[in-house]
């Protein structure tokens, strides 16, 4: 099959659009980030998750918990984000700031990153699966205080039928196209060492 009919063809409504996803962070938080197991790499691949979703055009938004107690999203993550949406509930899927604007503008996938995995990721995510919106979770950009807890989450997501997938495969869907204007910048970003 050639190039030009492959374009023709749809794409899987299993793998991430740029035009159909929103990228979440959750949490990411002062207070927080002292007791999360491996945070160097998760605050490494979080970053590439924005600066990608920022160069290919996808909506990003950022939540804290109970600023006011925990803190505000650690740098150097603060810089690279929007105004945070604030919450007590442990679920961005109460918050109507962002499903109102995930709604206007037809965005029907989520993507989240953040902690802690087994409560405000995974509330997040079921809630937003309950509303209607298919639901990815980067498994190495979200963390918890215990491996173990993150990893019963990551276990419970699956059986839910919450997507999981790892940082890059994330961004080479958004990017999708190898003659895409942003794929030498993508790459670089992809070959990063990590801390």
């Amino acid at each position: 099959m050639n190039d030009s009919h492959a374009n023709d063809l749809r794409r899987s409504s299993e793998l991430l659009g740029r035009e159909t996803s929103a990228l979440v962070v959750i949490d990411v938080q002062e207070k927080l980030m002292p007791v999360i197991v491996d945070t160097r790499r998760l605050i490494w691949n979080i970053g590439r998750l924005i600066e990608a979703a920022q160069r290919l055009n996808v909506p990003v938004f950022v939540t804290e918990q109970y600023p006011s107690g925990l803190g505000t999203t650690v740098e150097p993550l603060r810089s690279q984000l929007p105004t945070a949406v604030e919450k007590t509930r442990f679920s961005c899927g109460q918050c109507a700031q962002i499903i109102d604007s995930l709604s206007d503008d037809g965005r029907c996938q989520v993507v989240l990153a953040g902690i802690e995995s087994h409560v405000c990721v995974t509330q997040s995510a079921l809630d937003l699966a309950a509303l209607g919106f298919r639901v990815f979770v980067v498994e190495d950009a979200v963390s918890s205080r215990f491996a173990a807890t993150h990893q019963a989450a990551m276990r419970r997501l699956e059986a839910e039928g919450v997507t999981l997938l790892p940082t890059e495969s994330a961004i080479f869907e958004w990017c999708e196209d190898a003659a895409d204007s942003q794929f030498k910048a993508i790459s670089q970003l992809v070959r990063q060492e990590p801390p």
